[in-house]
């Protein structure tokens, strides 16, 4: 080969080498994905949809607390009205199963010579005399105008002083008393059942609220004392039971 053919083949190939070399232009370099511009701006993107979808999952958040405080409120309003029924319930049957106990328990006439039962019969004789003490108790049970049912049991006493149903009656007058804080004629009314009922099924009862309401006013050595004896006497008793514990705390 010529010296000038081989001199103009090596000045070609030089000038090819400068423009593969050459940089590429500012805006192309700006718009890769690789360069700085290009990197902040995709940062600047997924910090915008970051911020954006937490304040989506912030506004949901909000709301359903919203929805769990309204549903828990709306459970512990259900929850409190569901005790009240139940408590309701337990009432009636406590009381549905003492007038049981008493047809159950109530002796055989004899077949000759009748005598008088021992306990007192399950329901009275006297018509008006049950529709009266029902009256009062549904005052209680059904109506809860607890109110109401003070002077109905009252007047019940007078009317019928004799009645299978008077200390009941009594622990009745009782229960409503103390709920008024009248503590002074609830102990009078569960010392009648007490003293003058001792076959009462309702005397584990009186006895355990008399010792409640003596430890109330602050006469522990008065309470202790009928607790014991509530202990002693009645020792299988639901009343039994709940005047150890209440002891132990004395």
């Amino acid at each position: 080969m010529k010296p000038k053919y081989v001199l103009a083949a090596i000045l070609l190939v030089s000038g090819s080498a400068q423009v593969w070399a050459a940089p590429a232009p500012v805006s192309e370099a700006a718009s890769s994905p690789n360069s700085i511009e290009g990197r902040l701006s995709t940062l600047e993107k997924l910090m915008q949809s970051r911020n954006i979808m937490q304040a989506d999952m912030q506004q949901q958040l909000e709301v359903l607390q919203d929805e769990v405080s309204q549903i828990r409120g709306v459970t512990e309003e259900t929850s409190y009205k569901l005790e009240k029924v139940l408590q309701r319930q337990r009432e009636l049957y406590q009381e549905i199963e003492n007038r049981v106990a008493r047809v159950t328990n109530q002796p055989e006439p004899q077949a000759v010579v009748p005598t008088i039962a021992a306990e007192a019969p399950a329901m009275s004789a006297n018509l008006s005399e049950n529709e009266a003490y029902d009256r009062a108790v549904a005052l209680i049970m059904k109506d809860k105008r607890y109110e109401a049912a003070i002077p109905e049991f009252e007047a019940f006493l007078k009317n019928f002083p004799n009645s299978v149903y008077e200390s009941n009656a009594h622990y009745w007058l009782g229960q409503l008393l103390s709920i008024k804080n009248d503590d002074v004629n609830a102990i009078n009314h569960f010392n009648i059942v007490v003293e003058n009922h001792q076959d009462s099924n309702k005397r584990p009862d009186a006895m355990l609220k008399l010792g409640a309401l003596y430890e109330k006013q602050g006469k522990k050595d008065v309470a202790k004392q009928i607790l014991n004896k509530l202990v002693q006497q009645y020792p299988s008793t639901t009343a039994a039971k709940l005047a150890t514990e209440r002891l132990s705390k004395l």
